[in-house]
């Protein structure tokens, strides 16, 4: 292998590492979910281990980005971007960023009520904004509850217990942008 393609592989590990820290994954929870053990992770993260195919699959997979993220190919001249959606705790999932690290912007679909996993207050490092795409929204934070339309936004700390889910028997579209390390969403005040 020559240089550029040293260099490539040199980059992986950080990808790798900062792409579970802005999940808020240990490496025990991504080694559950990618069969890989967690001894395996921290050499790939630490550059002591070169990525195999068969390493790099199931993590991309896992970390919901194309694989062409994790080795940072070369762009193709194609403007448009291929989103994947990925399925977590009965939620749709769409990354919109492609970069790890700092504020990253999704699109979530809950599903229904009725459907929905049953309520699990939780928390995590971290700030949440969201604006409601459509349907209706129930978010709990902490001991008060909110219902948020179409057109309308939160933002919180997430290291308050909340939960978010559809409001009704339709299923709630939001686009939030989360930042792992606190970061908040600054929105210009337009006059």
């Amino acid at each position: 292998m020559g240089g550029r393609d040293e260099d490539v592989l040199a980059e992986v590990g950080p990808r790798l590492r900062a792409l579970r820290r802005a999940r808020g994954a240990t490496l025990d929870a991504l080694a559950a979910e990618t069969g890989l053990t967690a001894s395996t992770l921290s050499r790939l993260e630490n550059g002591k281990l070169r990525p195999t195919l068969e390493q790099l699959l199931p993590l991309a997979r896992a970390h919901g980005v194309p694989l062409d993220d994790l080795v940072a190919a070369p762009p193709t001249g194609d403007p448009r971007i291929h989103l994947r959606p990925v399925r977590r705790f009965g939620l749709t999932v769409v990354p919109l960023t492609r970069r790890p690290g700092g504020v990253q912007a999704y699109k979530v679909v809950y599903p229904p009520a009725g459907r929905a996993a049953t309520m699990r207050l939780q928390t995590h490092d971290g700030y949440e904004w969201f604006y409601v795409l459509d349907g209706r929204v129930r978010l709990v934070l902490g001991e008060r509850e909110f219902l948020l339309g179409a057109g309308e936004a939160a933002d919180f700390d997430t290291r308050v217990p909340h939960w978010i889910g559809s409001a009704d028997d339709r299923p709630a579209e939001l686009l939030t942008l989360f930042g792992a390390q606190g970061e908040r969403a600054h929105l210009p005040r337009m006059h």
